[in-house]
């Protein structure tokens, strides 16, 4: 699938890229990842402890989490354990970012402790021979072993993901509805022309900057999974497994707009919310739940478009909203304080 010397990586600058081919088979299967994955963003948010690429954008975070590991007791198992095994560098396990981990925490982890001690040894020779390996990291092919590792990835993950899970899914939420639309719009080509400046849609490849080599992948009928993700910064990551169902980790933008994490809103805006807003503003919020253009704002409120595009306006100077372009139109999408006015408006007792 991939000659993997530079596989999971986060390389900055360089002109190299991944090219992916894809035949019939594959563009009736790409599909964008139903959640985020926690143990996608174990690992990319590792990498932000690793470099000073980015660091403004998540520079609050990385101030609270290592306050949090050192009033937890975690610093030496995460100086020691988790940057060892996540190296922003040529190369990490693939284990650690398992499939699985879309169904949430506990399975992720759980397909960890379930993989292959074979498969186990074998990526981490593989650490050892692109960046290094822990002496340790050997006894990680016991379960028993492992068992200790998934114990500080929870202890990590309570304390430097689960605050921010509201963040990170209203952003995964805001970036699949823009996905969602291109494809409506346009297709396969509009799925993968839109997902972000790094990736190129470019019939029948799709070009993708993962310096430092050159790299070729061909499908070959298995189709693609993106997997949006909030700590991944600029440059996508795949797996490094050519066996493995192929990934495309890659970075949600950051004007990416962010919708609730619970969709299944009240089919009309709440007489509360119409009271505070306006019943006109109110249907412009409640319509921006889902994602919505200038024009559909208008026909939900019944207004004009030069209207809708004033209330609008009026909802991303508050904050509620923000507004990207997507092609010919602009999208616009919740902010997590519009999330959390427009849930509080349509929550029942």
């Amino acid at each position: 699938m991939l000659l993997r010397r530079s596989a999971k990586a986060e390389f900055i600058g360089g002109n190299k890229m991944l090219r992916i081919h894809f035949g019939d088979a594959d563009l009736a299967a790409v599909r964008v990842a139903a959640a985020p994955n926690p143990l996608w963003e174990i690992a990319t948010s590792l990498h932000r402890f690793q470099t000073r690429d980015g660091r403004w954008a998540y520079a609050g975070w990385l101030r609270t989490v290592r306050l949090r590991l050192r009033e937890k007791g975690l610093e030496r198992a995460f100086r020691t354990m988790l940057l060892p095994l996540f190296p922003r560098a040529a190369y990490f396990p693939d284990f650690l970012t398992p499939g699985r981990g879309v169904d949430g925490l506990a399975a992720g982890l759980e397909a960890i402790l379930a993989t292959c001690p074979r498969r186990v040894t074998d990526e981490l020779a593989r650490l050892d021979r692109t960046v290094g390996a822990p002496a340790w990291a050997a006894r990680l092919a016991s379960p028993e072993d492992r068992a200790e590792l998934v114990r500080v990835l929870r202890a990590y993950h309570d304390v430097g993901i689960a605050p921010y899970e509201e963040t990170i899914r209203s952003r995964f939420d805001a970036e699949r509805t823009a996905l969602g639309r291109g494809f409506l719009d346009g297709g396969v080509d509009g799925l993968l022309g839109g997902a972000g400046p790094s990736i190129r849609w470019r019939p029948p490849s799709l070009d993708v900057d993962v310096p430092p080599v050159d790299r070729e992948l061909r499908l070959n009928g298995r189709g693609l999974t993106l997997v949006p993700t909030y700590f991944c910064w600029r440059t996508p990551t795949s797996l490094a497994d050519p066996d493995l169902p192929p990934v495309l980790c890659y970075p949600v933008r950051r004007d990416a707009a962010a919708l609730p994490p619970d969709h299944r809103l009240a089919a009309e805006p709440s007489v509360p919310l119409a009271t505070l807003l306006g019943r006109t503003r109110a249907a412009a919020l409640h319509a921006a739940a889902g994602g919505a253009t200038t024009g559909e704002i208008a026909r939900a409120a019944g207004v004009s478009a030069a209207s809708a595009s004033r209330h609008a306006t009026a909802l991303r100077d508050a904050g509620l909203i923000t507004s990207n372009r997507h092609a010919a139109t602009v999208l616009h999408t919740l902010t997590p304080t519009g999330a959390s006015v427009l849930r509080a408006a349509t929550s029942r007792p």
